[in-house]
């Protein structure tokens, strides 16, 4: 059994899927294996994937499933994943060279059961950290308290215990609604335990919609619009965590009025975890609402 396991939710990016497997080839540590789900494709992915399986150059499991967007694919992956790390990269992401071994080593120096897992750093294509580096004193974090008490901006690398993940997993979110960001279950497994910190890079990421591409992460808006329970859903949590601001929790307050309104939820005040936060914000939330469904139109 792998330390860790590698898991790829991908929807038609066989073109972008073969620079990810080439990057996990090139791994100086093994101690991995490939899990690709295939939400759902109608191009070439089985077909390639069934083709690098034959090469056996990794472990590579294959499971194909239904369309139902991002987090339902992270919930096949947990639901199918026995090593004891697993971190998520994306179909058109890649890894550097050492990233395994560096996830597998800190972890087998420092890594214990009062740790979540481990956060390491994205990196832009041109090899510079997304919203720069940890401080440098910084040993360990709680992942909401990064943007909540601006410790740090930018999109990082969270490696999770297998056995933490599962217990939130499967997200359930709603049928009709394919937006619902699975940074979700990151947040409930890491509001109790923080994360060890390694101040290196351990992705390339390629955001497709600065190309005109189908990141999830294009036009948010029409997301708020088009997702609107999912988004109240993930309000209702962050308004939870343990490890926020009261800055933070003024954004959240305003966000949860504005896709409540969205979603036609009559009894948003009541559904609510803090609703004395909530009504004070409502003026802000209504001219949320009228933004977003202005920038998404």
């Amino acid at each position: 059994m792998p330390t860790l396991t590698v898991f790829t939710p991908t929807y038609n990016r066989s073109h972008t899927l073969g620079r990810t497997y080439q990057s996990l080839c090139c791994q100086t540590c093994r101690d991995f294996e490939w899990l690709v789900i295939d939400d759902g494709s109608t191009d070439n992915t089985k077909s390639l994937v069934s083709k690098w399986q034959a090469e056996d150059r990794i472990p590579i499991r294959y499971i194909y499933k239904q369309n139902g967007g991002l987090y339902t694919g992270y919930n096949t992956a947990y639901g199918n994943i026995d090593s004891e790390l697993c971190v998520c990269i994306d179909s058109d992401d890649y890894m550097p060279d050492n990233a395994v071994e560096l996830i597998v080593s800190h972890w087998t120096q420092r890594g214990d059961k009062q740790y979540a897992g481990l956060l390491g750093l994205d990196f832009h294509m041109d090899g510079t950290p997304i919203g720069g580096y940890f401080p440098a004193d910084l040993r360990e974090t709680f992942y909401y308290e990064l943007n909540a008490k601006r410790i740090r901006t930018g999109d990082s690398k969270p490696v999770l215990r297998t056995d933490l993940v599962r217990k939130v997993a499967p997200m359930i979110g709603f049928p009709e609604e394919k937006n619902f960001n699975p940074v979700y279950m990151t947040w409930q497994v890491c509001d109790n335990l923080p994360l060890l910190v390694i101040n290196d890079n351990l992705c390339f990421v390629d955001y497709q919609y600065q190309t005109g591409g189908d990141s999830m992460s294009a036009d948010i808006w029409k997301q708020y619009v088009n997702s609107p329970r999912s988004f109240q859903k993930q309000r209702i949590l962050e308004l939870q965590l343990r490890h926020n601001s009261p800055l933070n929790l003024l954004r959240v307050a305003i966000h949860y009025v504005a896709e409540s309104l969205l979603a036609n939820d009559k009894h948003w005040l009541s559904h609510s975890p803090r609703k004395g936060l909530t009504l004070s914000v409502y003026p802000f939330g209504v001219c949320l609402y009228w933004l977003t469904l202005c920038r998404a139109h």
